[in-house]
């Protein structure tokens, strides 16, 4: 068996969107880093593939733009909800700035882009098939962390740990930090069928009596979640897959042919959909943000864009102390959850609203069909009504920006 021993100033866990970002930007900033994923590349599908207005800001504040704009991507200005057999526009990107668009983009040419950007640096380093089992404590404060590798194990010392590796986060259990499980009343089934260039453009969401389902417009296909009542999924999955198929045509009748791509359950993934936070972000030598320290649900599909949010702000302030030659300490790490635990809170709390009053009551399959209030019906006919839920979902609360006086590449 193998044994490797590294060091390094800073030990990411987790080479998601947040980790990638956080290890690209402290790595153009001088400090020395180490970004540890346990896959052997980011080749994963139904991940989120939403590149939000304020992410894009990010990118372009890097001088990432260009680079960016090559990749392969849909563009998305509005999103419609049809509601029995009404259709309401309720979110219009058009006329915000900088960015007037959402950009839908596979999540690993994303993550491609901004590893392959960061390697340019010699403070950067990526360990894939490195899977973090546990952290190294002395005297109670994490020096390290131990990983396993296909053929061996590693040691990597660190004078900060931080975890971004999601929803099940070694880190966060690794420190017992406390988390509010918050909950929700759904999970997803997430699967795709093809699309037609006749076909609608933007994001559709369907709403029936005791049915959801929300299409997202990926070029040559549909990426389709069916809502589905929490813990339901599994019943489900027991009947024929013919029935799930007849389920989908029944709410979008221009998919009754296509629908018979879904020729198993296996193509058929369930997100086990939940809502939580850290009371606290930070234990001694630890840093957790992203999925790691509130997961998202899906609504709005923000969770990417608050993850690379948590990851700017964590840049500048740890950058920031580096440079200053402070340690890494509470007092300068608290200063994350300081800045993003208030947008956090305010987008969660949107999203158990929206879990409430909209997503619980359709899903009550009570027989009678939703309905959209006659106020909502009218105030949406105008684009600036639009753009209030656009420029939430697109740019949140106290949206980050890169401090560039850190770069020293």
């Amino acid at each position: 068996m193998k044994s490797e021993t590294y060091s390094t100033d800073v030990c990411i866990v987790g080479g998601g969107p947040a980790g990638i970002v956080l290890g690209y930007l402290l790595a153009r900033s001088g400090v020395q880093v180490i970004v540890l994923e346990k896959h052997a590349d980011f080749l994963r599908d139904f991940r989120g593939d939403t590149v939000h207005p304020s992410t894009l800001e990010i990118l372009q504040e890097c001088g990432l733009s260009t680079k960016f704009d090559a990749l392969p991507q849909n563009r998305i200005q509005d999103a419609a909800i049809h509601v029995g057999d009404e259709t309401l526009p309720l979110v219009d990107y058009r006329g915000l700035k900088p960015f007037d668009y959402l950009a839908l983009v596979p999540q690993w040419d994303l993550l491609n882009l901004l590893a392959d950007e960061a390697s340019r640096f010699e403070t950067f380093r990526l360990c894939v098939e490195h899977e973090v089992t546990e952290l190294l404590f002395e005297n109670g404060t994490a020096v390290g962390a131990k990983a396993k590798m296909n053929n061996g194990t590693a040691e990597i010392r660190a004078a900060l740990i931080v975890g971004c590796d999601g929803r099940r986060s070694t880190v966060r259990k690794s420190t017992d930090l406390k988390v509010l499980d918050i909950g929700a009343p759904m999970d997803a089934l997430w699967f795709r069928v093809p699309r037609e260039p006749t076909d609608p453009s933007g994001l559709e969401a369907i709403l029936r009596a005791g049915h959801i389902m929300v299409m997202i417009n990926r070029g040559d296909y549909w990426q389709i979640a069916y809502v589905v009542p929490k813990g339901s999924g599994s019943q489900l999955r027991q009947r024929p897959i013919a029935e799930f198929q007849q389920r989908v045509a029944a709410l979008a009748s221009m998919l009754e042919k296509r629908s018979q791509s879904i020729a198993s359950w296996d193509d058929v993934k369930t997100l086990v959909v939940g809502v939580d936070r850290l009371e606290c972000w930070t234990a001694p030598g630890v840093l957790v943000i992203g999925d790691a320290a509130h997961t998202m649900s899906p609504i709005g599909g923000v969770g990417i864009n608050l993850a690379v949010q948590d990851a700017v702000a964590a840049a500048n302030i740890i950058a920031e102390a580096f440079h200053a030659h402070r340690p890494l300490d509470h007092t300068v790490l608290s200063k994350v959850q300081r800045r993003r635990e208030w947008p956090t809170r305010l987008i969660q709390s949107m999203q158990l609203i929206a879990q409430k009053r909209v997503i619980s009551s359709v899903l009550e399959d009570s027989g009678d069909p939703p309905r959209i209030p006659r106020l909502l019906r009218w105030i949406t006919r105008f684009r600036w009504a639009r753009n209030i839920p656009a420029r939430i979902i697109g740019y949140g609360f106290r949206r980050e920006h890169v401090n560039a006086k850190n770069f020293r590449f």
